[in-house]
């Protein structure tokens, strides 16, 4: 009788380990046969400012944004990540990348050697992004410096550490359903959704998230505690934003200033830099989109200790 216990638990171990291995298996979704793409540069470079790319890539501590040899330390509950080398260096970065392996990593959160990236890489964003996008960032990035020097591991405590289970992650956390426009909405306000919710990954940061990091869907846009640990993000949808124009957040994202006068500050700051560059347009139909947004109500920020408490 115990020895049959035994190898029904053991048969159970091993059934429960094949299908653990299954579900967390890295899924690569575009083959290096995909049709070929004649890539458009300045709207790789527009992508390029669209995602902060250079907010979390560029080297830290000096002035040129296109030095993108990684290093920032992104810090999370989970530990601490740190962004790695996208330059187009062949042996730190990514100048021997296939378009197939750079499309897999942004859109599907896995490297080229079949691994998947941790989702302090906001491919549960990027998913929603056009391949043709994809392949004109991956052009443009191939026109910047390539810079040597390969970044340090990431220092994040166990289990969080082990990338198969991040496979299980994302069958909780990513729907990989491209964007798809609405035709009730205006191109315009298509273009502002389509950045908003892709390139710009506005909701990682301005929505809460779980215990296992993932944003919490019925709150999405509603603000929260900062992922890096400092701090509170605000809701930007019509719950707090409801006295702003279009063109109050379109300017916003162009200066930094708010309507009363104040500027952006915290983590904001760097994204403006990267906004800033934005075309007039793009900036017009994210307002649009972020304007739209019906008010939310999320979690509540902590309240300001008085000075000598």
């Amino acid at each position: 009788m115990l020895q049959r216990t035994i190898s029904v638990a053991l048969l159970a171990t091993i059934a429960a380990a094949g299908v653990y291995w299954w579900l967390s298996a890295p899924a690569v979704g575009f083959a290096v046969t995909a049709p070929a793409h004649t890539p458009n540069l300045a709207n790789g470079e527009e992508m390029f400012n669209a995602g902060g790319c250079a907010s979390c890539h560029a080297v830290p501590n000096q002035p040129d944004r296109t030095r993108l040899g990684g290093g920032v330390a992104i810090r999370s509950p989970f530990g601490t990540f740190y962004a790695p080398n996208i330059s187009p260096d062949p042996n730190d970065g990514i100048g021997r990348w296939q378009e197939a392996e750079f499309v897999n990593a942004v859109m599907k959160g896995v490297s080229p050697s079949g691994q998947h990236y941790f989702p302090a890489f906001p491919y549960t964003s990027y998913q929603h992004a056009r391949r043709e996008d994809v392949l004109d960032l991956f052009a443009y990035l191939k026109t910047l410096p390539p810079v040597a020097g390969k970044v340090r591991d990431h220092d994040v405590r166990f289990p969080f550490d082990i990338r198969r289970n991040v496979g299980i992650w994302k069958l909780l956390f990513m729907d990989g359903k491209p964007f798809a426009p609405e035709t009730a909405q205006s191109a315009q306000w298509n273009r502002g959704a389509y950045l908003v919710n892709s390139f710009g990954h506005c909701a990682e940061c301005h929505s809460p998230r779980n215990i296992l990091g993932g944003i919490i869907s019925g709150e999405r846009f509603a603000g929260g505690p900062n992922p890096e640990g400092e701090g509170w993000v605000p809701n930007i949808t019509q719950k707090r934003l409801g006295d702003w124009s279009a063109k109050d957040i379109a300017y916003f994202l162009k200066t930094g200033e708010l309507p009363d006068g104040d500027s952006a500050g915290g983590a904001m700051t760097r994204v403006i830099k990267n906004t800033s560059l934005l075309s007039d347009a793009d900036l017009a139909a994210m307002a649009d989109y972020v304007k739209s947004l019906p008010p939310v109500d999320g979690p509540t920020p902590p309240k300001r200790k008085k000075e000598g408490s």
